[in-house]
């Protein structure tokens, strides 16, 4: 009869329980752009999914496009005369 699975850890680990590791498991991905980010707790309260994140960075990079651009068509330069 097999044992019952527990969802407790065991109180100690050897080496040959965890399996054969794998070198560059996830060097693809990383290769591929994966990036991972930290923020903090405040603000993952305010956007609590990768989406939201990304919905924000890309409206904060659209306002700060505009306002360049907007910027940059009111310099007006002064030629000799």
């Amino acid at each position: 009869m097999k044992k019952a699975k527990s969802d407790e850890m065991r109180p100690e680990y050897r080496r040959e329980d965890l399996g054969a590791g794998v070198r560059g498991k996830h060097l693809k991905s990383y290769r591929a752009g994966t990036n991972l980010a930290l923020i903090s707790p405040d603000i993952s309260k305010v956007f609590p999914t990768d989406e939201a994140v990304n919905d924000a960075l890309r409206s904060l990079i659209e306002v700060a496009q505009k306002s360049v651009s907007s910027k940059r068509s009111t310099i007006r330069v002064k030629t000799g005369g």
